[in-house]
């Protein structure tokens, strides 16, 4: 055996006995209540992911989407149950047939520069999203906006739109200041975009180094909101966040990987953390094809590679008890989620015979073709050295790993194409219109724009069983469609899908309104969070 491969298969062992050791013994704790908001403090928060810009409107991920949902607002808001709210908004009409939604804004709403919050701002917004987010299908369905008085928005549609609210209550939809955005410049590289004006609970102070500081905005239109004066997002690796526990200098942190953090908190008697609150979330785990590139243009040699991952050993080992594989593309947790598929069973030998019939045989050292596998920056190197060993050992396929320290240099090499295969993290979105659709929808095949169809797959079927679950209103229906659409891509394998990531928010026990606040981990306007009273933050 080789000896390489014998002393990951150990360290794998080893790793699964102590996480599930570890995780069974482990239960959330609850936080500690307080009944009686307080105001004042300054919240630190730790984020793994350092943004391009603070723009929410073009860009999507957790970077850009945790401070984004502070400066910006939304029409309205997802509780944790999955119920629509007002925000800006604070009501709504919804016309018989499906085709508008009318929202009425809030009197009095003003951006952090003082001018009032508008309808025209709510047109100008929606339809720069619709042309510049990567996530082209969300809202493909809006013909136009219409601004029949200041504080009155008519969003129509030309077909139905199953995802609409779901969209508008998301972070990638807020509202931004037209007389600011609207002046004529590129909004891909406008200068607001890293000095923003929003209408959120706080505005934008400093974003230097890696530290972003928001400070509370005194004239938010919800009455008494919100209650911290500070919220400072300090971009850190995982270990650092560990020691920003200990030390006080860091209180909270999302979209956690549990095995890193699990322990720590079992330990720290200051910290909490919480399993609930990313239902909207939908992370998957999974390696990506250049299905453009020879040869993983041949959907032989990427089902010979499905064949021979065991993502069954790998999401045990990573994820312990919590532990879900994912069999395609849509999230386990989602109502929409079906397992009818091709579940890829280990099996070298079949891994093998698909690879000799697509004309890639072995050659006098056994190898058949090398390949470049470029996982994203500080999440995947473990598994990254799994998958290198298992398609050496059992395929004969030469794997050189790249890595790359910042993540804008790992998204720009994937989001223009230069990529062979490539591990990543991806999110659902909450409904498959807004964060499955994107990836596979051969429309949305856009050159240099990380998370929209990097891969290049293009299938016409796959592409008309998406547009037909996309207007449809009946949820049984819409189910048989996205079962389908799961049946088909899992056989064409534009990705290979292999865990859905489990995830936690730690936090000081302190501090109030985190958990259960949200569907959308992080990203969540922070208006109900506070300290507990008597706390050395305040």
């Amino acid at each position: 055996m080789n000896k390489s491969f014998t002393t990951i298969m150990i360290s794998v062992a080893c790793l699964l006995i102590m996480t599930i050791s570890t995780m069974a013994q482990m239960t959330p704790q609850p936080a500690d209540t307080e009944k009686t908001p307080q105001y004042g403090g300054e919240l630190m928060i730790a984020s793994r992911s350092k943004p391009p810009h603070l723009n929410s409107a073009i860009a999507s991920g957790m970077g850009t989407g945790i401070p984004a949902t502070q400066i910006f607002a939304f029409l309205l808001r997802l509780n944790h149950d999955w119920e629509y709210e007002p925000y800006l908004a604070e009501s709504w009409e919804i016309a018989p047939d499906g085709l508008a939604v009318t929202f009425h804004l809030r009197a009095g709403a003003t951006f952090h520069d003082g001018m009032p919050v508008t309808s025209e701002d709510v047109a100008f917004s929606l339809l720069t999203i619709q042309k510049y987010h990567p996530f082209s299908d969300m809202l493909a369905a809006v013909e136009n906006v219409e601004t029949p008085d200041p504080l009155t928005a008519v969003v129509r549609l030309h077909k139905p739109h199953p995802a609409l609210m779901t969209a508008l209550a998301s972070p990638m939809t807020p509202i931004l200041p037209k007389h600011v955005y609207g002046d004529g410049q590129d909004i891909k590289t406008h200068p607001a975009n890293l000095n923003p004006i929003g209408a959120g609970p706080f505005q934008f102070v400093s974003f230097t180094g890696d530290e972003i500081v928001l400070e509370k905005y005194p004239g938010f239109f919800l009455p008494g909101k919100p209650y911290l004066n500070r919220v400072i997002i300090k971009i850190m690796d995982v270990s650092v966040t560990l020691i920003g526990f200990e030390t006080g200098s860091i209180h909270l942190a999302g979209f956690i990987d549990i095995k890193e953090h699990i322990n720590q908190s079992a330990t720290n008697q200051n910290m909490r953390f919480a399993y609930s609150g990313y239902e909207a979330i939908g992370p998957l785990s999974w390696l990506a094809f250049n299905v453009r590139k020879p040869p993983l243009d041949d959907v032989r040699v990427r089902q010979a590679f499905a064949y021979t991952i065991d993502r069954h050993l790998w999401a045990t080992v990573r994820h312990g008890d919590r532990a879900k594989v994912a069999t395609g593309p849509i999230s386990p947790d989602s109502p929409f989620y079906s397992d009818d598929v091709n579940t890829y069973p280990v099996n070298t030998e079949l891994a093998n015979r698909l690879l000799d019939q697509a004309g890639y045989p072995r050659n006098d050292r056994g190898v058949r073709f090398p390949l470049t596998l470029a996982p994203v920056p500080a999440l995947q190197d473990d598994i990254s050295e799994y998958i290198k060993s298992a398609l050496s050992r059992k395929l004969g396929v030469e794997i050189k790993i790249l890595h790359f320290e910042k993540f804008g240099d790992w998204a720009k090499w994937v989001a223009n194409s230069e990529f062979e295969l490539a591990l990543d993290t991806v999110f659902n979105w909450g409904d498959p219109v807004i964060g499955v659709h994107r990836t596979y929808s051969s429309r949305n095949i856009r050159p240099g724009v990380i998370w929209s169809n990097t891969q290049g797959y293009s299938n016409p079927v796959v592409d008309g069983l998406m547009e037909k679950a996309s207007v449809e209103m009946n949820v049984e229906r819409r189910k048989a469609l996205y079962a389908e659409f799961q049946k088909q891509v899992v056989d064409d394998l534009p990705v290979y899908w292999l865990a859905e990531y489990p995830m936690a928010t730690t936090y000081h026990r302190n501090l109030m309104g985190v958990v259960d606040a949200s569907v959308w981990g992080l990203m969540f306007p922070f208006t109900d969070v506070y300290w507990s009273k008597g706390t050395s933050q305040q």
